[in-house]
C-alpha cells in the first residue's frame, strides 16, 4: 500500500463524482418532464413510440397499476429472449452455427438478464449466436436498467408529492430512462469503445494458425455496442466468457479506467438525482449528498480492506498477482473488483476465486448488504431508502421521537414492506445455498473442498439474489439443478423486492408533508449517515456472519496458521 494507491483511489472517486454530478442533475430533468436539450431531436421519436403502442402518457398509475405494468412487461421480455436462444439455430447471425440451447440454461440466462442479473452459466462466444446477443443480451440490458431507475423514480416521487394517488406512468419511465440517459451515454461508450480497439462487426471467426502450429479460432462480433450498455447499465455480463479479463473486451489502460469508472456511473448519478427531485432548495440537495457520502464511505473501505488482504498476502512482499491483471496491477484489479459488487454490475476484470480469502470476501460482503452502495442502476438506491427508513425508524424508538423520512411519516406499514425488503434477500442465500452443501446434486459442482468451496456456493447464490452476476468460479453452475435454483434466487431478489418497495411509495404518496420542526430528526446530517452506515453494517453482520465465519474467515485463519486442528 503506497501513497499512489491512495492518490489513484482519491482520484477514481472524484472522476465518478465530478461526471456524477452533472449527470444526476441531468437526469432529474428527465423524469420531471422539463427541457433537456437533446428533448428537441428525441421528442419526436418519444411521442411517435407512444403513439404506435398506444400509451397515453397523461395517464399516472396508482402502484399497483405501476407494478403490474413492470412485472407484464418484464416477463414479456424475458419470454422473447427464451424463444431466441431455443430458437437460434434456425435464426440468421449465426456465423458459427451455434445449436438451440439447453432448456434449463435458457431459462437461467433468459431470467438472468430480464433481472438485470447477467449470471452466466455458458460462454458468450461459444454459445450464442450474433442475434441472439444483440436482439437478446443487448436489449434486455437496455429494459432491465430501466425497469430499475423506473422504480426508483415512482419511490421518489412517493416521497416528493403531497398526498397524490399516482407514481407516474411505467411505460414513460421505462421510455425515458432509454431514450434519453441509456442509449445516448451507450451510442457515445461505444465508439470510444471501437476507438480503443473492441471490436463491433458481424464478421465470422476468424481461423488463425499460431507459432507452434496449431489451429485457433478467434472470436469477434458486435462486442462494443453489448460492452458500453452492460457497463453503463450496471448489467454485467460480458460477449466473451472471461468478461472484461478479455483482451477484446477491454484492450487497454483507457478502457479499463472508463469501464470501471461507467459501472457505477449512473447508479451514483441518480443519487443526486433523487435529491434534486426532493426538492430544488438546499435541504433537497443535502439529503441527496448525504447518501452519496454514506455509500462512497462504504465503498472505499471496501477497496481500501481489499486492497491491504492482496497485498499482505503470506511471505510475498510484493502481494498475489495470481488471477490479477497483469497490465493494470493488483490496485486496479481490486478497484474494479469492490466497485462491481458495490455496484450490482457483476463484470470483471481478474478472478475472485483467487483473491485471498479476506479480498474475496469483500466483493461477497459488498452484495451480502444488499448491494445498496451505489448498486444497480435505480434499484441500489431504492434498496438504500429501504435502509434509510428502517434508520428513522430505530433513530425515533432511541430518542422518542416519531419517525419521519422527507416530511413524510414512517408509519407501521411502512416499517414491515421495508422489513419485508430486506428479510426476503437473505432467504435464497441461506436456504438454497444451504441445500446446495448437503444435496448430492449440489455437491457435485463444487471443485474445492473444505471452506473454499463453501464461499464459492455462498458467492453464487449470493451473485444471482443480489442480482449482480458476478461469479466466484470454481462452482461448475451450467446443470440443471444449478440453473433453476438460482433461476429462483434471481426473481426473488428482482421483483419481490420490487413489488414491497413500489407499496412502499404507495403507501407515502399519499401522505401530507409535515414542515420541519424541532422535533424533525436530521437525515442529511454526519450523526445520520454514520447510523445509517452502522445500521447497514449490523444487519449484514447479524444476517450473514455465521455463515462468512464457516467460509472466507476460517479459510484466512487456516492459510495464516497452516491448519486450525
Amino acid at each position: 500500500m503506497t501513497w499512489l494507491g491512495f492518490a489513484e483511489i482519491a482520484a477514481y472517486m472524484a472522476a465518478v463524482t465530478v461526471i456524477a454530478w452533472p449527470l444526476g442533475l441531468y437526469m432529474a430533468r428527465v423524469f420531471t418532464h422539463q427541457p433537456t436539450g437533446i428533448d428537441l431531436a428525441l421528442g419526436p421519436v418519444e411521442r411517435a413510440f407512444y403513439a404506435v403502442c398506444r400509451i397515453d402518457r397523461t395517464k399516472e398509475q396508482h402502484w399497483t397499476e405501476y407494478a403490474v405494468a413492470c412485472l407484464v412487461f418484464n416477463v414479456i421480455g424475458l419470454l422473447v429472449m427464451y424463444a431466441l436462444m431455443r430458437l437460434q439455430e434456425l435464426l440468421p447471425l449465426n456465423h458459427a452455427g451455434q445449436s438451440a440451447v439447453s432448456p434449463d440454461l435458457s431459462i437461467n440466462t433468459a431470467i438472468s438478464f430480464a433481472t438485470n442479473t447477467n449470471w452466466q452459466n455458458y460462454g458468450g462466444e461459444s454459445t450464442m449466436s450474433y442475434l441472439t446477443q444483440m436482439m437478446g443480451m443487448t436489449v434486455h440490458n437496455f429494459t432491465s436498467a430501466a425497469t430499475g431507475m423506473a422504480v426508483l423514480v415512482a419511490l421518489v416521487r412517493g416521497f416528493a408529492r403531497k398526498q397524490a394517488n399516482t407514481l407516474g406512468n411505467f411505460y414513460v419511465d421505462v421510455t425515458r430512462s432509454v431514450l434519453y440517459v441509456l442509449l445516448p451515454a451507450a451510442i457515445l461508450f461505444t465508439l470510444f469503445l471501437v476507438w480503443q480497439g473492441v471490436p463491433q462487426n458481424l464478421d465470422p471467426y476468424t481461423q488463425a494458425t499460431t507459432l507452434e502450429g496449431a489451429q485457433q479460432i478467434i472470436a469477434q462480433g458486435p462486442a462494443a455496442s453489448q460492452i458500453a450498455i452492460k457497463q453503463l447499465g450496471t448489467n454485467g455480463g460480458g460477449f466473451f466468457n472471461v468478461n472484461s479479463a478479455h483482451p477484446f473486451e477491454n484492450p487497454t489502460i483507457f478502457s479499463n479506467l472508463a469501464e470501471c469508472m461507467a459501472l457505477i456511473l449512473i447508479a451514483a448519478g441518480l443519487v443526486l438525482t433523487f435529491g434534486r427531485m426532493i426538492g430544488e432548495d438546499r435541504s433537497g440537495k443535502a439529503q441527496g449528498r448525504a447518501l452519496y457520502i454514506a455509500m462512497s464511505l462504504l465503498l472505499v473501505g471496501g477497496i481500501l480492506i481489499a486492497w491491504w488482504a492482496e497485498t499482505h498476502a503470506g511471505a510475498l512482499a510484493q502481494g498475489t498477482m495470481e488471477g490479477k491483471e497483469t497490465r493494470f496491477g493488483i490496485l486496479d484489479s481490486v478497484i474494479w473488483a469492490a466497485a462491481t459488487t458495490a455496484s450490482s454490475n457483476g463484470s470483471v476484470n481478474s478472478m475472485h476465486d483467487s483473491f485471498t480469502p479476506l479480498g474475496g470476501m469483500v466483493p461477497l460482503v459488498n452484495m451480502m448488504l444488499g448491494e445498496v452502495v451505489f448498486g444497480g442502476v435505480g434499484s441500489g438506491l431504492h434498496g438504500m431508502i429501504i435502509d434509510v427508513i428502517l434508520a428513522v425508524f430505530i433513530a425515533g424508538l432511541m430518542v422518542g421521537r416519531t419517525p419521519e423520512y422527507l416530511g413524510k411519516k414512517i408509519e407501521a406499514k411502512e416499517i414491515k414492506l421495508a422489513v419485508l425488503c430486506l428479510l426476503v434477500f437473505p432467504l435464497p442465500i441461506l436456504i438454497l445455498g444451504g441445500l446446495s452443501l448437503v444435496l448430492p446434486v449440489g455437491l457435485a459442482g463444487i471443485a474445492a473442498p473444505g471452506p473454499h468451496g463453501l464461499t464459492e456456493v455462498l458467492y453464487a447464490f449470493t451473485s444471482t439474489s443480489a442480482n449482480n452476476g458476478s461469479a466466484f468460479g470454481g462452482l461448475s453452475g451450467n446443470t440443471p439443478y444449478y440453473n433453476l435454483t438460482m433461476s429462483l434466487a434471481m426473481l426473488i431478489g428482482r421483483f419481490l423486492v420490487i413489488v414491497p418497495t413500489l407499496a412502499i411509495a404507495g403507501a407515502v404518496v399519499g401522505k401530507k408533508i409535515v414542515p420541519v420542526s424541532a422535533g424533525t430528526f436530521p437525515t442529511q446530517s454526519g450523526q445520520f449517515i454514520g447510523l445509517l452506515i452502522a445500521i447497514i453494517l449490523i444487519i449484514g453482520g447479524l444476517t450473514f456472519f455465521p455463515v462468512l465465519a464457516l467460509g472466507p474467515i476460517v479459510e484466512h485463519l487456516m492459510s495464516v496458521n497452516g491448519s486450525l486442528f
